[in-house]
């Protein structure tokens, strides 16, 4: 078949079939990426498969499904050009690559070793979900409490780990740094100052602190300074905090341990304590049997301790104070607040029943003391 004479014409440098082959290429590649992806990451599983138990094959395709398609496209970018001829400028010097041309490659390689890092980096949140998945299905619940505080870390660390390495790489394919000589030049110290600054730092060295340590792990309510939440997330740098409001913070490391720290899910218990101010109508027979009474209904809950104090405290001009004090064993603060509740009106109900009455509603009906 002859190729008809207007494909030769000469267009900046390139005959017009030049151009065709490479718009060609092109629309394969956009048409073949995202079956390739999947192909590539199917194979991956099927070697994989043995050791990856609990993670399907879509969560690995919904991993490496950008990363892949976009080193393809890099790929079928490189073919496409490939059929081209560079023009040269008037000025150019035989021997020597045109500018235009030096930029480009410059810029793939930039792109397609950013993409390999992108690519090895979902393959570590592949390699680590599958730890996870194992451990949810073997492990114990202390076991399965430090994975969930390590793996999320570790993680981490591995992906600055990996585009540390990415850097270092294109420093020296592309930019032409001798990269043994930079590092030995800037030694540990100069490494630390150049990458990681002075805060940062601090908060690498608080996180290595926190797992070691273990103040608290995930899924831990804490306070620290100003700030309370549930633990989302430990990592690196910060940790992420679920507030009960829902918002979420990020505190870094340093602060987690430079503050005093309270971590109320290791509570044994939730103190309640308040007061209670009777009309001064309510004679001293009736407060007695409703102390009475009323530590016995408390006492009988099953989540309260047999450490209950309800006393008689004092006499002041707006009634009888009596002051009551007792632990909810529990560490969940829904909980503690329902058996508070039940408490309350397990106190009216005593109160009603031997004829008490509280002080008038012109003066405080309670005080809290907490």
């Amino acid at each position: 078949m002859e190729i008809p004479s207007f494909l030769h014409h000469i267009v900046l440098g390139n005959e017009l079939l030049d151009y065709v082959v490479a718009a060609f290429i092109l629309l394969l590649g956009a048409v073949l990426n995202r079956l390739l992806s999947r192909l590539v990451s199917k194979i991956l599983y099927r070697l994989t498969k043995r050791y990856a138990a609990g993670v399907t094959e879509q969560e690995l395709h919904d991993l490496l499904i950008h990363p892949l398609g976009t080193l393809l496209f890099l790929a079928t970018l490189y073919l496409a050009f490939s059929v081209l001829r560079y023009p040269l400028p008037p000025l150019a010097v035989k021997g020597v690559e045109p500018w235009h041309k030096v930029v480009l490659l410059g810029v793939f390689h930039l792109g397609v070793i950013g993409t390999v890092v992108w690519v090895i980096t979902r393959l570590v949140d592949f390699a680590l979900l599958v730890v996870q998945r194992r451990a949810e299905l073997t492990a114990t619940p202390s076991a399965r409490r430090l994975d969930n505080q390590f793996l999320p870390f570790a993680k981490d660390l591995l992906k600055v780990f990996i585009v540390l390495i990415g850097v270092l790489v294109m420093m020296g394919k592309v930019f032409s740094v001798d990269v043994t000589a930079l590092i030995g030049g800037l030694g540990i110290g100069g490494l630390a100052v150049a990458f990681a600054a002075k805060e940062s730092l601090e908060n690498l060295l608080a996180s290595f602190t926190i797992f070691l340590d273990e103040p608290f792990a995930v899924g831990d309510l804490v306070t620290a300074g100003n700030v309370s939440g549930t633990v989302e997330k430990i990592g690196f740098r910060s940790t992420r905090l679920r507030t009960a409001e829902k918002s979420y913070l990020t505190v870094p490391n340093k602060n987690m341990i430079d503050k005093p720290l309270d971590n109320l899910s290791l509570r044994t218990s939730r103190r309640v304590g308040f007061t209670l101010i009777f009309d001064h109508k309510t004679n001293s027979q009736q407060l007695q049997a409703i102390i009475l009474e009323a530590v016995e209904a408390i006492k009988d809950h099953p989540l309260v301790t047999q450490d209950v104090q309800m006393k008689f405290n004092n006499i002041t001009p707006s009634g009888k104070e009596v002051t009551v004090q007792y632990f909810v064993e529990t560490t969940s603060y829904d909980e503690y607040l329902d058996t508070k509740e039940d408490l309350n009106y397990r106190i009216v109900q005593v109160v009603e029943h031997q004829g008490g009455t509280f002080a008038s509603v012109s003066t405080p009906v309670a005080v809290p003391t907490e």
